[in-house]
């Protein structure tokens, strides 16, 4: 990482400076934010250790002092309002080596690994540690001090029966939680099964961070995918170039991962995830074996799906063709916002109409330039609620 300048401290300078450079609009709820996380950068920078003397003092000095966990942050708010923005530029900026950032479903998917892999390890008489939390925690809070968290939203019953457990440990080992996400922490886990249980979670979480709204009035994020092109074609270059930009700006530059959905016994691939936005290209969705339910899965998973590379279609595309119309019904349906590049406009891709491919595929066409219209992309706002 890039050492950062001496004039560039705090999450609000760099606010300032970007506001000056015109690459950024002054808003009054983002700075009040910073204030709150350059709060978090002061307490680091105060609590930091003294350069050690010695192994033996510094050892000492750890016994007398217990350690005290940082009061973190939790912001809340719509999406599209700079949340992910000022999570960047402090974490940039925490003055801690031992910090980690992450998606908050990929750091639970990581807790119940490491669970379960002291499950065998117990098994295997290797441990006699009958409770894996206290030692899993241990892990985390050894390589990190301070963990950001993009997201933050619990809807699985596994993660909701742990948490309370894992950062009652992760707390009490001074570690320090900043967090975005979309929900206040009273209705996290929101109608869940058994949420009683979750509810400890919330009072440990209020004891332990501030919490503060970003309620800025303008959705920064939905005017950028509005000046963003949807549909290309042909294929180019050129368009490559588009469809890795708006790649970019919909995933805001967060790293990428593959992922795989679980059908009840057999896996669809996602090359490409980040948060809920997932890219693929024609090949993977519609030369695959894939059906309805597929589909569906895939909208149901992901706010923003890309597909990359759809050829002209026809008689020589016949599955392929089939499988495109119901993958384009499925995203339709279920409001997801599509970033496509292709051989050809829409009223193009079909080489030859034949029977019902070709009566269905003027729906296909209709539903495909409606989807790029300010219409849809607000009714993708209504219904789907983030990016």
């Amino acid at each position: 990482m890039q050492p950062i300048p001496d004039y560039a401290l705090s999450v609000a300078e760099q606010l300032r400076s970007m506001t000056e450079a015109g690459t950024l609009r002054a808003d009054k709820a983002q700075m009040e934010v910073a204030d709150h996380l350059d709060r978090i950068l002061q307490d680091m920078k105060q609590r930091k250790p003294a350069a050690k003397k010695s192994a033996l003092g510094w050892m000492f000095a750890q016994k007398r002092k217990p350690l005290q966990p940082g009061r973190g942050l939790y912001v809340h708010g719509s999406v599209g309002r700079g949340k992910t923005m000022l999570m960047d530029l402090f974490f940039k900026l925490a003055p801690v080596e031992k910090k980690r950032r992450a998606h908050f479903h990929e750091f639970m998917a990581d807790v119940h690994s490491r669970i379960h892999a002291h499950r065998m390890k117990l098994k295997n008489g290797e441990t006699r540690q009958a409770d894996p939390v206290p030692p899993v925690a241990a892990a985390l809070r050894e390589e990190a001090e301070l963990l950001c968290f993009d997201e933050f939203t619990v809807t699985d019953i596994a993660d909701a029966m742990i948490l309370a457990r894992l950062f009652t440990e992760l707390f009490a080992r001074g570690c320090t939680l900043v967090a975005t996400s979309n929900v206040e922490p009273g209705n996290l886990y929101r109608d869940g099964l058994n949420r009683g249980l979750f509810l400890p979670f919330i009072e440990l979480l209020k004891r332990h961070v501030d919490v503060t709204t970003l309620d800025s009035p303008t959705d920064y994020r939905m005017e950028k995918l509005e000046s963003l092109p949807v549909y290309v074609a042909p294929l180019s270059p050129d368009v490559g170039r588009l469809m890795d930009l708006a790649w970019k700006r919909v995933t805001e530059g967060r790293p990428e991962a593959a992922a795989e959905i679980d059908m009840k016994g057999r896996v669809i691939p996602v090359p490409r995830s980040v948060g809920r936005a997932a890219r693929f290209s024609f090949a993977e969705l519609c030369e695959r074996p894939l059906g309805a339910s597929d589909y569906l899965e895939i909208a149901r998973r992901y706010d923003v799906v890309f597909i990359d590379h759809i050829p002209h279609l026809g008689p020589a595309k016949r599955n392929e063709t089939k499988r495109f119309i119901i993958l384009v019904d499925a995203l339709y349906d279920a409001a997801v916002r599509l970033f496509a590049s292709a051989e050809a406009m829409p009223e193009e891709l079909l080489t030859e109409k034949k029977g019902t491919e070709g009566f269905e595929f003027d729906r296909t066409v209709s539903r495909l330039f409606e989807m790029r219209s300010a219409d849809y992309l607000a009714l993708h706002k209504a219904q789907r609620g983030q990016l």
